[in-house]
């Protein structure tokens, strides 16, 4: 009698089964974990989290300060805000003309939020939340404080001194912000600038600072200190062609033999949002704020950025855009519609990046909807702002950071009158012969430098006479020079030529009827 056969099948296929079994649980684990992905990374971009902080270059660093949560208000989920804050790296890996495209967002979000396409470049509050948590180990927080100024004018002044940043303007925030934007093999590459003014210079700071190869080209007529300085902060800096429109286009063709990527000042969304970090940080340091002055003019990049924070907050706030009336390119331009391209400077020397044509629609839509006024003021308004600044703050800057006090110089704004303003000072890379100049020419302006001549015996004891004068009217001699030759007077006689400081006009007009007085041939050089 035959023994029955096993009752279990045999070894080899149950081994079989438990790998098919396998094969079909990694299959639905991977599917499901690639639906994830999908549903939650953003478009085009490869985020990693960075426990101990961002990454940079390949590094990791050190975890950077908490930020304001009050900073993300409406930005993201409570429980972002509740747990630990992290940091999230972007890599972008689209093509190199899309690398100056829109923001897109730094932090998780939940998977119902939709994120900005590359067609709609229209910054948004999350945008600006998100560059001001990317930058904030990289730029300073500058302070806004409340200014001697306020008395003088009957208005609460609070100045926001951007020009406190390392490379003396607010143009650090969207450079920053454009440069941690790039992906690495464009780092590798290195980028290419071609500008004389702050953007070139943080754009050289900025990028040898991530070890980005950084190249500047600059024309012949730039000022040395200028040159010195772009090389100071570690740039390759090259002399090429007598005017700006050479710069730029040898900038090009550099950039195309060699791989870098050519950056010029734009209102892409990634750049306007740095920018308009510093309206966060002004919301944040004075309260209860009424109105908010920018500078405008062609590259308004900082009003338009600044404005869509500062709405987004609070839109009881007033946001006042100061140009230029030599050249009103914002307000053509919004006018019109469009941007302006007939309308030029011949004094971009002394205005700076304000002077520029207007650089894109992006920003000029922008202040066409958010901006509540923009008004335009004259150059000596300008120069007397400059010389308000440095004698009641001792702040050095240039016309580009002084013309929002020109606003109130000008008595442009009588409706701010007992208001709390904050005003932006965003530049302070004024050379030094230029400042000279401003600041003598201001004086002048204010009647308080002004010069006389006079006919007088030539004898020791009539020049005596009239230091007398001059020392009893308390007005101090700047310059005195005597003219013997080229005289129509009598032969022993001498022309004098005097350039005195006085107080004020007040003090300048008591002067005039003194002189007037004792000397009555006396005569005034008007200015």
């Amino acid at each position: 009698m035959t023994s029955p056969g096993p009752l279990l099948p045999p070894y080899s296929v149950i081994v079989g089964v438990l790998l098919r079994l396998a094969v079909y649980l990694v299959t639905v684990l991977y599917r499901d974990d690639s639906k994830v992905k999908k549903r939650d990374a953003p478009a085009l971009c490869d985020l990693r989290l960075c426990k101990d902080g961002p990454i940079r270059n390949g590094h990791i660093g050190q975890r950077p300060p908490p930020i304001n949560p009050e900073r993300l208000k409406d930005f993201v989920e409570e429980d972002y805000l509740n747990g630990d804050v992290k940091t999230w790296e972007m890599k972008i890996v689209s093509r190199n003309e899309e690398l100056l495209g829109d923001a897109l967002s730094l932090v998780p979000q939940s998977s119902s939020r939709i994120s900005l396409s590359s067609h709609n470049k229209l910054i948004r509050f999350e945008d600006i939340s998100a560059a001001a948590f990317k930058i904030q180990s990289g730029v300073q927080k500058t302070p806004c404080m409340y200014s001697r100024l306020s008395k003088l004018y009957g208005v609460d002044i609070y100045l926001k001194k951007e020009f406190l940043q390392y490379t003396g303007s607010v143009k650090e925030r969207g450079v920053l912000y454009l440069l941690t934007s790039l992906p690495q093999d464009q780092q590798r590459k290195g980028v290419i600038v071609a500008s004389d003014g702050n953007f070139s210079m943080a754009v050289a700071y900025h990028a040898s600072e991530l070890r980005i190869p950084v190249f500047v080209i600059m024309s012949t007529s730039t000022s040395p200190a200028r040159v010195k300085t772009c090389r100071e902060y570690g740039a390759m800096v090259i002399s090429y062609g007598t005017t700006a429109k050479d710069s730029q286009m040898h900038a090009r063709r550099l950039a195309q033999e060699n791989g870098y990527l050519y950056l010029e000042e734009e209102d892409s969304a990634v750049y306007l949002s740095g920018l308009g970090t510093m309206g966060l940080e002004m919301y944040e340091q004075v309260p209860k704020l009424d109105a908010v002055i920018f500078p405008a003019g062609g590259h308004c990049g900082l009003l338009a950025g600044s404005a869509a924070a500062l709405k987004h907050l609070n839109p009881r706030i007033s946001v006042i855009g100061v140009e230029s009336e030599s050249f009103p390119v914002l307000q053509q331009s919004l006018k019109a519609g469009h941007p302006a391209e007939d309308q030029a400077c011949n004094n971009h020397h002394f205005y700076g990046d304000v002077s520029g044509l207007c650089f894109g629609s992006n920003s000029l839509q922008l202040t066409g909807k958010l901006v509540d006024k923009v008004v335009a003021v004259s150059e000596e308004d300008v120069l007397i702002s400059m010389l308000r600044l440095l004698e009641y703050e001792r702040a050095t800057v240039d016309a580009e950071g002084a013309i929002g006090l020109a606003a109130l110089v000008a008595g442009k704004l009588p409706e701010l009158k007992g208001k709390r303003v904050a005003i932006a000072i965003c530049s302070g890379n004024v050379d030094l012969h230029l400042l000279q100049r401003c600041i003598a020419r201001a004086l002048t302006l204010e009647s308080r430098v002004c010069r006389f001549s006079l006919v007088i015996s030539d004898s020791p004891a009539d020049v005596s006479k009239l230091l007398e004068v001059l020392a009893r009217e308390e007005a101090r001699v700047l310059d005195i020079r005597q003219e013997r030759t080229f005289v129509t007077s009598e032969l022993f006689t001498v022309e004098v030529t005097c350039t005195v400081e006085t107080r004020d006009k007040i003090h300048t007009a008591q002067l005039r009827n003194a002189l007037l007085e004792r000397y009555p041939t006396a005569a005034w050089t008007e200015r």
